[in-house]
Order: structure tokens, then C-alpha cells, then sequence
């Protein structure tokens, strides 16, 4: 009996020691953001930042912009009509001059055509919208190549990691587990970064979609208003 409690202690001990850490028990390895990032390869890591660095760019200066444009002085039309009421043209092109949005400029370019025909008024002031919507889309086609682009990249680049790992599988008789799993993680870290560039993309842009759309309401609102204004009596 003796020799069998000797061998449940020992036992008990090597338990106790790998819990407490003073045995040889194996060490978690881990990796840091940018020990993973690296590990992706400069190849296709510095495009996918690159492309980041773009879309992070774009993002915040549409946004401030598309949020600039979305300010509007709630007495403006109100201004407006009783100026055009009054015949005071002046006073109410000098008004739309000094409201830096886009509804002010659509509507200054209706009150420069009053006394022409209602149907070219209404058509001046739908252009001027057109290129007050076209100047807030600018860029919003790149950051939607992007969205697209990246998961792209990012696949491209684990196809080569593959590639390259069985390549070294082929021209090696022995080839070690470890960089075998090394050439995997590699090949596998670029989609990841591809994806998640790409998914940060898509949602900025669809973001930014939403405002633009707020946006055009507010310009038909505007346009309808205006356009009743100068059907009513004076």
C-alpha cells in the first residue's frame, strides 16, 4: 500500500505544479494587433492601409460636409415669400447670398427667373439641385470601389500565402508543422483585414447614403415650397 500513496503524491504534486506554474507546463503564445498585421505580409497590408487610410478620409470630410448642408435657418422660406410678396427681389437674392447651403442656392436661382414662365422657373431650380446632390455624392463612389476592393485584396493575399506554403511543401522533404501553420496564418490574416476594411467601408458608405437622402427630401420640400409661393396672390 505504501508504494501507492508514494505515486498518488508524486502525482498530486505535478498537478499542483503545472497549476501553480513552477513545472514545465506549456505557455500560451499570444500575438499583439500589430504582430498580426505584420504577419499579414507588406505586399498586401500596406494597399489594404492605404485604402483604409482613404475611406476613413472620405468618410469624415462627406459626412461634415453632407452635415453642413443639412443646416437650414427655419425662417428662411418665410423671408423668402415676403420679400417676393413685396416685390423686393434684391432683398431676397441678397438673403440667398448670404445662406451658404443648398437650398438657398436653389432658390436663388428661382427668384433670378421670376417673371418667366412657372415650368422654366421649376426646371432652372431642379438643375441647380442636380448639381448641389452631385456635389455632395463627391467621392461617395470611391469609398463604395473601396468597400468592394478590399475583401478582394485581402483574398487575393491568402491565395498567395497558400500558394507559397504549398509551394515550400513541394520542394521540401521535411516540412515542420510550424511553418506550415506560420504560411496559413499568413495567408489567412490578409482576408481578415480585407473584411474588415471592406465591412467599415460598406457601412460608412450606406451611411452617408441615408444623409444624402435626408438631404434630397429637404431639397424637393424646398422646391415645392417655392414654387407655391409664387402661385399664390400677392
Amino acid at each position: 500500500m505504501i508504494p501507492i500513496f508514494s505515486q498518488i503524491n508524486i502525482g498530486a504534486d505535478s498537478v499542483s505544479n503545472a497549476l501553480s506554474g513552477d513545472g514545465n507546463a506549456p505557455e500560451m503564445e499570444t500575438l499583439s494587433i500589430l504582430e498580426l498585421l505584420a504577419a499579414g505580409g507588406w505586399y498586401i497590408m500596406i494597399p489594404l492601409a492605404v485604402l483604409s487610410v482613404i475611406a476613413v478620409y472620405i468618410f469624415i470630410e462627406r459626412f461634415m460636409s453632407i452635415q453642413k448642408a443639412e443646416k437650414e435657418d427655419p425662417n428662411f422660406m418665410n423671408q423668402i415669400r415676403d420679400f417676393i410678396h413685396e416685390g423686393k427681389i434684391d432683398s431676397a437674392l441678397s438673403l440667398c447670398a448670404s445662406n451658404n447651403t443648398p437650398f438657398s442656392r436653389m432658390i436663388e436661382k428661382g427668384v433670378k427667373r421670376i417673371g418667366k414662365p412657372l415650368e422654366d422657373i421649376s426646371t432652372a431650380v431642379e438643375n441647380v439641385g442636380r448639381l448641389e446632390i452631385y456635389k455632395l455624392e463627391k467621392s461617395m463612389s470611391t469609398l463604395a470601389t473601396i468597400a468592394g476592393a478590399a475583401p478582394m485584396i485581402g483574398f487575393l493575399g491568402t491565395v498567395i500565402g497558400m500558394i507559397v506554403t504549398f509551394h515550400s511543401m513541394k520542394v521540401s522533404a521535411n516540412v515542420e508543422i510550424s511553418e506550415l501553420s506560420g504560411g496559413i496564418m499568413q495567408a489567412m490574416v490578409t482576408t481578415v483585414a480585407g473584411l474588415v476594411i471592406g465591412i467599415i467601408a460598406y457601412v460608412a458608405y450606406n451611411v452617408l447614403v441615408a444623409k444624402v437622402e435626408k438631404v434630397v427630401n429637404k431639397m424637393e420640400a424646398t422646391t415645392i415650397e417655392f414654387m407655391d409661393f409664387l402661385q399664390e396672390p400677392a
